[in-house]
């Protein structure tokens, strides 16, 4: 017999299995013929920082995915990796530079050395929590982003998409950070409601003796603009009104003054204006808004830059130089109070977008970039989606990611960073070169004089030249990340691995990455490989504290899954966090939820040691399958059904519920029970011994530790379920709901579960399941005639009266019944009040509000219990 220490130890197992795991090579996989082939790329996290309780649900649901597959027999392949995460990690390094100083002044060699250097601690560390998670990974097979195989798969995609004319450089107003000095594209900027003023402004008319043709008057001196934003309007080069604003159809043509730079400039009209918004009249500034920009393309409108990339005002704003955005607009605000320009100012909330990893707010500005289009990329992709080629779980979130493709915009790809994949661009310095000087050649496909190559040119194909220098730029992280599902299988060759592993089949991610990644990966799937890049996209929530705030650093509110592997186990972490996870919400954490997993592992371990006990004091017992052996034993297959069903469907919740109901509910609290006295403990350990691989997805160290197989659980087989035996569950169910109600009437007036006393039964297979009710419930005797006086509890088969005249005080129970009523009506009372109290209700969080409401239903479903036990004690006289 296998000795089992008192308590659950989880330290001492996990490392010796992992060891184990990675020894004997099961996580590996390989090109094999006579298997099916199972393939999960990884998300790769972010190098910027640790994981955190989000990666933990994330890698758990892959994992369980793939030991599930495995387990069944099929070829399961999960390739790791870690994102280099361009701009995000260039931002984390440079707050790591001493005080004063700028990557600037170490100069890019030695910054670079710094972000490799915090890229090997990180990696190494990452790797390392997710083995602690029961991470199943070829680990052989770690991909970074930047690794040399990827950055040659980079470079090939981006000369393919060049050479068909889907890539191009152009001038446009992009989102640029200043803080972080470089482009971003429309999904990497986070919008927040902010509580801004709108400021109305004069814009002087001049006297040119024009008179309204409709009232013979003359023109009145100015024109009032409404704006958010007043330090732009140095860089206004128009005014426009909507076309059919009546208000202003006699100004269109005309000009005025711009305020505090006393240049002329033109009123025009353009359907892009929004007359209800401010006074219908709007400031035109190309070089700063998306839309003004496109509505100085269509006019032949000047396009004045004011500010410099780091935000400050530059020699286009006049005396104004210098000033940041900030301090610029304080002092135009000010100037133009005193030459009476600002007519008035309002309180107005608005929407301001802010770069995503430094939260500054961003700059719409006029400059030259790379953007892939992608209307074209775009259609098979959305064919895809909607024809069921590529399905979603939650299904609702196919209609957000065709919303957003079907509105597709083109893609800033360029980044003014150093940490990244350098653009494959190069330009001839030449001055003789045909391409100096952005002169395209008639003679090829290059735009505005570059040269795109997978490899840096010798030459200059044009001129012969050698003097070449590459584009400063790097690209944006995604430009990587979009290849990932094949980049990481050896694309662009079309190796036996890579023909036999791709498409994959599965993406486990989040719902804020859908437009960043899972919709380009789905386009870049298609034009790069012709195929789907995976079958299947499982969108999990976001994990969030106990009042629904997202986990963060900066809220103080984070937890680090290796803090509570160290006190729970990474079983009891795996276990818990999907026990909270339902489909595609938001699962709400703190520390105590972690005390399910753990007490379910207690209950797995002190159930084994139950068993080996009880196969010690049984050894030559060898019985006929009984009434509960045939329940028990139908029920598995009815578990393993409801689970593998809800594999399938990709709801894990229900998964992890099912198998912990069965266990706890079904197995512990009544079948073993039954054994102990039966003996029957061959088909006890046949339960217990399917349902562990069962559980082995899920709960991978506990339930390999507990097997009792010659090889490792992982590999051992998936259960199978039998033939339902439907008489043995709706007798033996039948008897548990009797149990229960004997067990639960003797809680409600205070009876010891153990104290043993007389029931009636009336139920037509009563015979078959006597034994189980006085073992199971305590019964000393069965009543033969229907008594008049007692408890009732009834269902639709049965009916069980338990007279209490001698079993209980009746008069006693009846005076701690009330009492118990007082003590919850006046909590009731208490609790309603709150809800009902106006500055409570908004003021409170709202998960103290949702605890009060539910706090409220239980307590009016306690009070109904306790009304209804009272009634039945007066029914309990002869």
């Amino acid at each position: 017999m296998k000795s089992y220490i008192t308590r659950y130890n989880h330290k001492k197992i996990e490392e010796r299995w992992l060891s184990y795991w990675e020894e004997k090579g099961f996580p590996h996989a390989g090109v094999n013929p006579s298997k099916e082939p199972y393939t999960i790329s990884m998300p790769p996290p972010n190098v910027t920082d640790i994981l955190h309780l989000g990666h933990a649900l994330n890698i758990t649901i892959q994992d369980i995915y793939i030991r599930w597959k495995r387990i069944q027999g099929y070829e399961a392949l999960w390739v790791p990796g870690i994102d280099h995460a361009s701009i995000a990690t260039q931002v984390v390094v440079e707050k790591q530079l001493p005080e004063g100083k700028t990557k600037e002044d170490i100069g890019r060699e030695k910054f670079l050395e710094m972000l490799w250097n915090w890229v090997g601690e990180k990696k190494s560390y990452i790797l390392g929590q997710l083995k602690r998670l029961g991470c199943s990974a070829d680990f052989r097979r770690t991909k970074f982003t930047l690794d040399p195989d990827l950055s040659i798969a980079v470079r090939e995609a981006f000369v393919r998409l060049y050479e068909k004319g889907l890539i191009y450089r152009g001038d446009y107003v992009v989102n640029w950070c200043p803080r972080c000095q470089t482009a971003l594209s429309n999904e990497e900027v986070e919008y927040e409601e902010k509580n801004g003023k709108l400021y109305y402004i004069r814009y002087r008319i001049p006297d040119t003796g024009y008179r309204m043709p409709d009232t013979g008057c003359r023109m009145p001196d100015y024109l009032v603009v409404a704006t958010t934003r007043p330090e732009t309007m140095l860089g206004d080069t128009a005014l426009a009104v909507h076309p059919d604003d009546k208000r202003y159809k006699e100004y269109i043509g005309t000009y005025v003054i711009l305020p505090l730079m006393n240049r002329q400039i033109p009123i025009i009209a353009d359907f892009l204006v929004d007359p209800k918004f401010g006074t219908g009249v709007v400031k035109v500034t190309p070089a700063h808004d998306a839309n003004d920009f496109e509505i100085g393309n269509k006019n032949g409108l000047e396009k004045i830059i004011i500010m410099d990339k780091r935000g400050k005002i530059n020699e286009n704003g006049g005396k104004y130089a210098g000033l940041s955005r900030e301090e610029a607009r304080e002092a135009i605000v000010e100037d133009l109070k005193k030459e009476g320009l600002l007519e008035k100012v309002k309180p107005y909330k608005h929407s301001i977008g802010h770069c995503y990893r430094c939260h500054i707010a961003i700059e719409p500005y006029l400059s030259r970039q790379w953007f892939v289009k992608m209307r074209d990329l775009a259609k098979p992709a959305i064919d895809a989606v909607e024809k069921g080629e590529i399905k979603f779980y939650p299904k609702r979130w196919k209609n957000v990611y065709l919303a957003w493709m079907k509105n597709i915009r083109d893609w800033c790809i360029s980044r003014q960073l150093w940490w990244g994949h350098p653009m494959p661009v190069w330009y001839c310095q030449n001055e003789k070169c045909p391409t100096f000087g952005g002169i395209p050649s008639p003679r090829d496909k290059m735009q505005n004089g570059v040269i795109v190559a997978a490899e840096k040119p010798e030459k200059c194909p044009y001129c012969g030249g050698d003097n070449l220098v590459q584009d400063p730029d790097v690209l944006d992280t995604w430009f990587s990340a979009w290849l990932w599902p094949f980049s990481t299988l050896d694309w662009p060759k079309k190796t036996p691995e890579f023909n036999y592993f791709y498409p994959t089949d599965l993406l486990v991610t989040g719902p804020e990455i859908i437009f960043f990644w899972v919709a380009r990966m789905i386009m870049a799937g298609y034009f790069f490989t012709g195929s789907h890049p995976f079958r299947n996209v499982y969108i999990h929530g976001t994990v969030r504290d106990r009042i629904g705030r997202k986990m963060s650093k900066s809220l103080g509110n984070g937890i680090d899954p290796l803090d509570i592997i160290e006190q729970y186990g990474t079983d009891a972490l795996r276990f818990s966090i999907l026990a909270v996870a339902g489909e595609g919400q938001d699962p709400r954490i703190e520390e105590r939820t972690f005390e399910l997993g753990r007490n379910f592992c207690n209950k797995l371990w002190n159930a084994k040691r139950l068993l080996e006990m009880l196969k010690e004091e049984h050894k030559e017992a060898h019985c006929e399958p009984d009434l509960a052996d045939k329940w028990i034993s139908s029920r598995l297959s009815g578990v393993i059904r409801d689970v593998e069903r809800a594999l399938q469907r990709y709801r894990l919740h229900e998964a992890v519920m099912c198998m912990y109901d069965f266990f706890w509910h079904e197995y512990c609290d009544f079948y073993l029970e039954i054994i102990k006295k039966s003996g029957h403990i061959e088909i006890g350990y046949y339960i217990f011994e399917n349902l562990l691989r069962l559980l082995h997805p899920f709960m991978p160290f506990i339930t390999e530790e507990l097997y009792s197989g010659e090889s490792s659980i992982m590999v051992s087989g998936y259960p199978k379920p039998v033939k339902k035996d439907r008489e043995a569950e709706e007798i033996f169910g039948t008897a548990i709901e009797i149990i229960t109600d004997i067990r639960n009437a003797k809680t409600s007036f205070n009876i010891p579960v153990k104290e043993k006393i007389p029931v009636y039964i009336e139920f037509e297979n009563l015979d078959i399941i006597k034994s189980y009710i006085i073992f199971l419930a305590f019964v000393s005797e069965f009543i033969p005639s229907r008594p008049q006086k007692g408890i009732r509890r009834a269902s639709h088969n049965y009916e069980i009266i338990i007279p209490l005249v001698g079993v209980i005080d009746i008069e006693k129970e009846k005076a701690r019944i009330e009492k118990k009523i007082s003590t919850l009506k006046a909590l009731l009372q208490k609790t309603k009040k709150n809800l009902s109290n106006k500055e409570f209700m908004r003021k409170a969080n709202p998960q103290v509000i949702k605890d009060a409401r539910r706090k409220e239903k239980e307590i009016e479903k306690k009070l109904a219990i306790l009304t209804e036990d009272l009634k039945e004690t007066d029914n309990c006289y002869n």
